[in-house]
């Protein structure tokens, strides 16, 4: 009779929290669009912490939209593929990098790449901006596969649509919350808004996700939402997990033209 009435009034264990599998250190990168600025100044510091922890296994995944918006498309692609020499470095495509191989297809295809942040993206693969008004539409769409080459768009269409880390699973945009995510659909892992964003009862795992901009990480419980508006707001989020712990790490671009690393337990 005791131990049942101790029982009773004995408060259950709280809930287990997500983790990952131990012994390792997630890094996700939000949307980068083009700010190599800000994605060297994360990798920097990225890198610190990698030199002061050598015993963990560390692995960094990039959510999609490498491209287009900012200033140097080009070059976030090129610095992600030198990041994968030295580190385990696995890349999600966004719905930006499907537009963008797309735009090799057909000219509306490319007219759609442009009208939506392609521009920009061209212009860092050597168009200049006279040659993007004068030329017609058929035309740059004629010179495009000898201004970015087989062996770029080979290696774009080759990232990843889901990275599944113990009790998280990263993708783009967001998942179907009909679906299980062994039954989930490419356009879906990629384009999804509305349906996944209004959902809020448990998911599968917890979704890593970017495509949606927010002012600040959110952490809605099943889901954590990491797009930041790198493009337009000068903050790249990295949300950083290890075993049930996280945090945030991000750079911003200041008033001076300079980026600078902010760590903390959330997003100002």
């Amino acid at each position: 009779m005791l131990q049942r009435l101790r029982d009773f009034f004995t408060p259950p264990p709280p809930p287990k929290l997500p983790a990952v599998p131990d012994g390792r250190r997630y890094y996700a990168i939000g949307d980068i669009h083009g700010r190599l600025d800000l994605y060297e100044v994360l990798i920097g510091a990225i890198e610190n912490e990698i030199a002061v922890a050598p015993a963990l296994d560390h692995r960094i995944v990039l959510l999609g939209d490498l491209v287009d918006r900012g200033t140097d498309s080009a070059g976030v692609v090129e610095r992600t593929r030198t990041w994968q020499q030295a580190r385990n470095v696995r890349v999600l495509a966004g719905n930006h990098e499907e537009m963008f191989l797309a735009a090799f297809e057909k000219p509306e295809a490319l007219r759609h790449f442009i009208k939506h942040g392609g521009y920009e993206t061209l212009l860092s693969y050597g168009f200049t901006r006279r040659q993007l008004s004068d030329m017609p539409l058929e035309a740059i769409f004629e010179a495009l596969p000898q201004v970015v080459s087989q062996a770029t768009r080979d290696y774009i269409a080759g990232f990843e649509t889901m990275i599944r880390a113990g009790d998280y699973v990263f993708v783009h945009a967001g998942i179907d919350p009909a679906r299980p995510l062994a039954e989930q659909t490419r356009g879906d892992l990629l384009w999804i808004r509305e349906r996944f964003l209004r959902h809020e009862g448990p998911l599968e795992k917890v979704v890593v996700h970017g495509h949606t901009i927010f002012s600040h990480v959110m952490d809605c419980g099943n889901r954590i939402g990491i797009d930041t508006g790198a493009f337009r707001s000068g903050v790249l989020t990295a949300l950083v997990l290890e075993g049930d712990q996280r945090r945030i790490l991000q750079a911003r671009a200041g008033e001076d033209g300079t980026a600078q690393v902010f760590h903390g337990d959330r997003a100002q």
